[in-house]
């Protein structure tokens, strides 16, 4: 049996005398398939299975799984390997797409939303701090943890001056009903910020890149949405570790505005 189709490899590591591809695709998700590293095809299929390298394959099904058969690339983002931060960010999107998206079922959503924010990434037209908000808000939105942020869980309202979110229970709560309740747990978002939250999760795929938040939103963005992550999926990521201590040194572009647009 043979089987030709597009995907982006999240993974890759040694098995015996293989390597052991991780792949999202639009029509099967996650799967894996195995790189025979003998022969003269290993060499040619190297530059085009490595990690964040979107290609198509031509597989066959071996005793054991997969086999890569052959491999050309459509695109393999190699602005991101020149740039320390940008690779670090990119493979911490490898492995949360590897942790989150399904195995053997269609993801043609989370698959176009990893190639248009590496897309991003490479070019420098977007904030980092934005891109990985986006990209793990959007993420989990796509495969079962999306936030509750219609309104208030107490008293619906849509929005007040000082809303709070639950990272534990994914939800919004007014300071009014917190104090009245005496919730705890709760962090205090912006107007600004909420509103870019709830365009990450609410709007349509073509306009999910166009929103701008100032240097505080941002960071308040960037602290929140990974806080929200860390919690719901309970693992820790080593990319994430790395590319953390790297963002201590990281020089951020000053942002247009202080308001959200979408």
């Amino acid at each position: 049996m043979q089987l030709t189709i597009d995907g982006l490899v999240l993974r890759r590591r040694p098995l015996g005398q293989n390597q052991l591809l991780t792949i999202l695709t639009a029509q099967q998700g996650v799967f894996t398939a195995y790189v025979n590293q003998r022969g003269t095809m290993a060499s040619k299929l190297s530059a085009t299975t490595e990690v964040l390298c979107y290609s198509r394959f031509v597989l066959f099904q071996g005793k054991s799984g997969y086999v890569v058969d052959k491999a050309d690339s459509n695109r393999i983002f190699f602005g991101l390997r020149q740039d320390w931060d940008k690779l670090c960010l990119a493979s911490y999107f490898a492995q949360l797409a590897a942790e989150l998206c399904p195995f053997d079922e269609p993801a043609a959503e989370p698959l176009r939303l990893l190639l248009n924010t590496l897309h991003y990434l490479e070019k420098g037209s977007r904030d980092m701090r934005q891109l990985k908000a986006l990209f793990e808000l959007r993420l989990l939105t796509l495969t079962g943890f999306m936030p509750n942020l219609v309104g208030c869980r107490c008293c619906s309202e849509y929005e007040k001056p000082e809303m709070l979110f639950f990272p534990t229970e994914g939800n919004l709560c007014c300071a009014d009903c917190a104090r009245e309740s005496s919730a705890a747990g709760g962090i205090k978002v912006s107007p600004g910020v909420l509103a870019a939250m709830r365009h990450i999760l609410y709007t349509g795929p073509e306009k999910l890149f166009s929103f701008v938040l100032g240097e505080e939103g941002l960071d308040a963005l960037y602290q929140v949405s990974e806080r929200y992550l860390l919690t719901q999926v309970e693992k820790s990521f080593s990319a994430l570790e790395l590319y953390s201590s790297c963002r201590i040194t990281q020089k951020w572009e000053p942002a247009i505005t202080d308001e959200t647009r979408t």
